[in-house]
C-alpha cells in the first residue's frame, strides 16, 4: 500500500500505454507543450466538466469526481461517472434517498478514438475503474469512452487481461519515478503526431536511426517541423 504522499498522477497512466519516455518527460522532467490535438482534447474536457454534454434519465451522474488507490498508488478525477441501477443479482452500493443498488460506471471523454495498438485510453479508464472499486467496494465490470470525433460512446470491458496491464503499467510507473530515470527515445510511427516530438527529439537520440543520417537530414532540411 501506498501513503497518500506518494500517490502519482492516474493520467500519466495514458503516457505510460502510449509511451514511457512521454510520461517521464511530464513527470519527472517536468516539460510539456501544446498542440491542435491536445488543445481540442482540453476543450472536449471542459464541456464535459461545464455540464454541457451527457444527461440520461435514471442515471445519477457525477462530474470530475476526486478518486485514488493506494493499492495502486495513484489519484486522480474521473472526467464523469455515471450511477447505473443494478440489475438483480449484479453487486452494486446503496444512494441516499434512492432505492435498490447503483453501480458506477467510469466514462472518459477523448477527442478520438485510441492510437492503434496503445491501449491508453482503456487503461486510464480501467485505472478509473480500480480506483472506484477500492473506494466503494463494489465490482467495476464495463466503462464507456465517448469518442468526440465520431461522437460516439464506445463500451469497455474491464477484462483480467486488462487489468493486470493497468496495474503493471502502474508498478512501471512508480518505478521510474522512484529511479528519475528518463527512457531513451524509440523512434515509431506515434512519434509524428505527439505533442512533445520537439522536446523528446526522438529522430536524433532514438537508436533506430544512425546519428549521422539524422544530422544529414536535418542539414538538408535545417527548418523541416
Amino acid at each position: 500500500m501506498f501513503s497518500e504522499e506518494d500517490l502519482l498522477p492516474l493520467s500519466g497512466l495514458q503516457h505510460m500505454a502510449f509511451c514511457e519516455r512521454r510520461w517521464a518527460l511530464v513527470q519527472i522532467e517536468n516539460l510539456w507543450q501544446d498542440n491542435r490535438f491536445t488543445a481540442e482534447g482540453k476543450a472536449l474536457h471542459e464541456r464535459v466538466h461545464s455540464g454541457e454534454m451527457d444527461s440520461r434519465p435514471g442515471v445519477i451522474i457525477r462530474r470530475t469526481l476526486p478518486i485514488h488507490s493506494f493499492r495502486l498508488g495513484i489519484s486522480g478525477q474521473a472526467d464523469l461517472v455515471e450511477f447505473q441501477p443494478a440489475p438483480t443479482g449484479e453487486s452494486g452500493i446503496p444512494i441516499e434517498s434512492r432505492r435498490g443498488l447503483w453501480r458506477p460506471v467510469p466514462v472518459e471523454y477523448k477527442r478520438t478514438r485510441d492510437k492503434a495498438g496503445t491501449h491508453a485510453y482503456r487503461v486510464q479508464l480501467c485505472a478509473q475503474a480500480l480506483c472506484l472499486e477500492e473506494m466503494l467496494s463494489t465490482k467495476v465490470q464495463e466503462g464507456a469512452i465517448y469518442d468526440g470525433s465520431a461522437r460516439r460512446r464506445q463500451r469497455v470491458f474491464f477484462t483480467g487481461e486488462m487489468r493486470v496491464l493497468t496495474e503493471t503499467l502502474a508498478a512501471r510507473m512508480h518505478d521510474l519515478y522512484e529511479r528519475g530515470r528518463t527512457p531513451a527515445p524509440i523512434l515509431k510511427k506515434a512519434c509524428s503526431g505527439c505533442s512533445l516530438k520537439k522536446l523528446c527529439l526522438p529522430e536524433a537520440l532514438s537508436r533506430s536511426e544512425p546519428v549521422e543520417r539524422y544530422l544529414a537530414r536535418a542539414v538538408e532540411k535545417p527548418y523541416d517541423t
